[in-house]
Formats: structure tokens, sequence, C-alpha cells
């Protein structure tokens, strides 16, 4: 056995040395962008009052109107994460104490975590094995009367099926929410994401698809959601009076505003999104179109009415088909590859699974030490109306602890010759999986 064909996990020649170019997409667009707003003195034009510069500076206002173009809604309310758009939703939608609201276990912690934030319950639905979304199957089983909202998370850059899902919220009369952190630019049915539902919630943050450092996105049609959101963000208790607002349920404001510098890149960036998207998809068609072959591994499920914008790229991997476990088949892999140019030392961008999910977390699983005994959500853990116990979510688990394998190998600025890389450190991989075996 020559060493080119022992893998190197196990002592061989990997299939490469190089590391992989750097991730960035902030050029000169972005730097013009910025000089532009220190030139003009204004860093940032908020003011907690009601005032024409309630609203923010003229970079905030343009980025805002462009991104309701493009997201084809009538409103667009910047704020400086997607976290704190998630906290603006949830207040908006008249989340109150003890209200349920339904999230997905398999996500980042802030979609779970906005309901506590306003004395909300979150409530946790599975995961379809296919698209590791939320469905209106899953949420329908976990409606009950204290149901106020749902929070549907777009996972890995493709929408959730929507139509049954808001078939369901007019049913129950339920407020939705878009977490579209993963999928800017998505479609579903041709029609974007963030404008599918009452609101929908991006993130800007440095590894998605655009960003500004930090920062974030909320959209609607509904003028009134708008009006609460904008109000959430900028100290509401402090303008509700002048402006006249009458419904002060959630107005107790916070400070969620995006500076100028953040607004003027997010503008640059949004010109370029469509193009980096572009880019993501023809890497993963080339990466698929190789590797799809590959027994025990199957690519993603794309939904007839989907078009998936590839945040990371997430296979479904069998172990009983190739008699090795993924922790080792995976480690093989890595020992192949290099890690980039900015995570020299960590290895390449690959993974197990993505999230242990949500409600094992120690803020749910001890809800009452974590919130305190008086808190909506530990009385509704000791009512037994809620459950964060192992077995919640069984497609969840499956997925995170023996199924899914994520990497980022698709993005923008990998070249055929890095990608062709990729498909040979997989099949030779899976051409030696007796050397694991052994």
């Amino acid at each position: 056995m020559t060493s080119s064909s022992t893998l190197a996990l196990l002592g061989g020649k990997p299939v490469r040395t190089r590391l992989f170019p750097a991730y960035s997409v902030i050029g000169e667009e972005e730097k013009a962008a910025a000089a532009r707003v220190l030139d003009s003195g204004i860093l940032s034009r908020f003011l907690g009052a009601w005032h024409p510069d309630f609203f923010g500076g003229p970079e905030v206002q343009a980025f805002e109107q462009q991104w309701a173009a493009l997201s084809q809604v009538k409103h667009a309310i910047s704020v400086n994460s997607c976290t704190s758009g998630l906290y603006a939703a949830i207040g908006a939608a008249g989340v109150q104490i003890g209200d349920e609201v339904i999230v997905s276990p398999y996500t980042m912690a802030a979609s779970a975590t906005a309901a506590p934030v306003f004395n909300g319950v979150p409530v946790f639905a599975d995961i379809d094995p296919d698209t590791y979304c939320i469905s209106a199957e899953t949420i329908r089983a976990r409606i009950t009367e204290r149901t106020r909202a749902i929070v549907v998370v777009h996972i890995f850059g493709q929408c959730a099926d929507m139509d049954p899902i808001m078939e369901l919220a007019r049913e129950h009369r339920l407020v939705v929410i878009e977490d579209c952190a993963q999928a800017p630019f998505a479609t579903y049915k041709g029609r974007p994401a963030g404008s599918l539902d009452h609101m929908g919630v991006f993130s800007l943050n440095y590894h998605k698809h655009i960003h500004t450092g930090e920062g974030g996105m909320v959209t609607t049609n509904d003028d009134r959601f708008a009006e609460r959101l904008q109000l959430i963000r900028n100290h509401a208790e402090a303008v509700v009076e002048k402006k006249g607002v009458s419904d002060l349920s959630n107005m107790i404001g916070f400070n969620f505003r995006l500076g100028e510098i953040e607004a003027a890149i997010g503008r640059e960036q949004l010109n370029k999104g469509p193009g980096l998207i572009e880019q993501r998809k023809e890497n993963v068609r080339y990466l698929e179109n190789r590797l799809s072959g590959l027994p025990g591994l199957r690519m993603p499920v794309v939904g007839a009415a989907q078009d998936h914008v590839y945040y990371i790229h997430v296979m479904d991997y069998d172990a009983q088909v190739t008699g090795v476990t993924r922790e080792k088949l995976v480690q093989a892999i890595k020992a192949e590859l290099p890690a980039t140019e900015l995570r020299e030392g960590e290895g390449p961008l690959l993974n197990m699974g993505y999230v242990r999910p949500l409600y094992m977390l120690p803020l749910f699983r001890q809800a009452a030490a974590t919130m305190g005994h008086a808190s909506p959500m530990a009385r509704a853990v000791a009512a037994g109306q809620v459950s964060y116990q192992d077995g919640l979510c069984p497609n969840a688990e499956r997925a995170h602890y023996t199924r899914v394998i994520t990497h980022e190998l698709m993005r923008p600025g990998m070249q055929q010759q890095d990608l062709d890389d990729v498909v040979a450190a997989f099949h030779k991989v899976w051409e030696n999986l007796d050397q694991l075996r052994a």
C-alpha cells in the first residue's frame, strides 16, 4: 500500500497541504462607503424621542429602503443584530407573560431565547428530517390554547414549507416570524424569504452571506408591526406619548439601533448579495455532481418550491451503509485537508452535526434555577405544560448525534482546484473505508 493510498489519518500523505483561501466579501466599495460616512461626521443620527431623527440617519434609512425593495415588502427596520431583531419581533407580536411560542430546536439559541425576554415560554417542535426546518405537521402537535406565535427558522439556507404553516397560523390566529438569518435571497414559490409571513428577521454578522460586522434587518408588510418594531428598537417608553401610541404592551424599548457606517457597508453588501449567492450555488452544484454517488452520503433535499442559498452545505450520512462511524469518517476527511488562511491550525470547515438541540441547554433544563421559580417558563415546566427532556424532538436528536455532516468548503472564493481537492479527499476516504473499519 503506497502512502498516497494510505489515509492521512493513518499516516499517509494528505490530499492537500496548501491552505484554502480566506473568505472575505469586503472590498473597495465598502471601504469607500465607510469613508463617506466618516467624512460626513454623522456616525449615528438616532434620537430616542419623537423627532424626525427617531428613524435614524440617511444611510440607515437608505439601507432600509433598499432592503425592503429587494425583499418585496413594505417595511424594513434595521437593528444592530439578528438577535435584537428576534427580540423586537417577539415584542411586536405582543407576546405576554406565559404565552407560548413554538420554535425550532435545531438553530442558534436566540431563535428560542427571544420568547423568555418577554416572559414567554418556548415550545419546541421537531424538524423535518429532510429540510431540518419545523413543519406544519410538527407545529400542529405543539399548539395549545396558550400559543401566541411561531418562529420558523429557514435553517442552512432553505425556506421551510411556508404555505401550510401560514394556513395553520390563520386557523389559530397566530403570529409567524421567519428567522431568515441563514437564508437571505432564498425564495419560496418565487417569493423572497422575509415576505412570507408577518415578520422576517435577517442577520448581518460576519460569517453570514453578507455582513456589516454586526447587524440585522426585520421585514414586514404590516404597518402596525413596523411601528412596534421601530419603537422597541429605539426607547419606546420615551416616544409613545408624543407619538400618540395607545397600545403600551411591550413598550419598554431597547437600544437596538444600527450605526451609519454599518448601514453604508450594508448597502454595498446588498448590491453584491445576489452574485455571492450564485457563487455558492455553483460551487454546491459542482461538489454534488461529484459526491452524490458515494454510498451512505445523501446530498441536501431541496423542495420543489424552494431555492436553497447554502449558508452551509449539509449532508446526511448513514454509518450502517459504510460500516464506519460518522466521527471516524469526518476525522479521516479532515486529515486530508488543511485549514483556511484565516483559521490556520483549526482544520477545514467540516463538522459533525450542527448545534445540540436547544432544549438540552441548562437554561431550559434548569429553568427554575436559571430564571427563578416564579418565571413563566419555570412554572410551565413544573406544571407539566412544556417539556425539555431527551426524546422531545427525535428527528433533531438523530440529525445532530448520528446523521448530519456540515461543511463550508463551497463559499465564494473557492476555485475549481480547491473544490477538486475537496472532492478528492472525500473519494480517497470512501475508496479506503476498509482502513477505517480495521
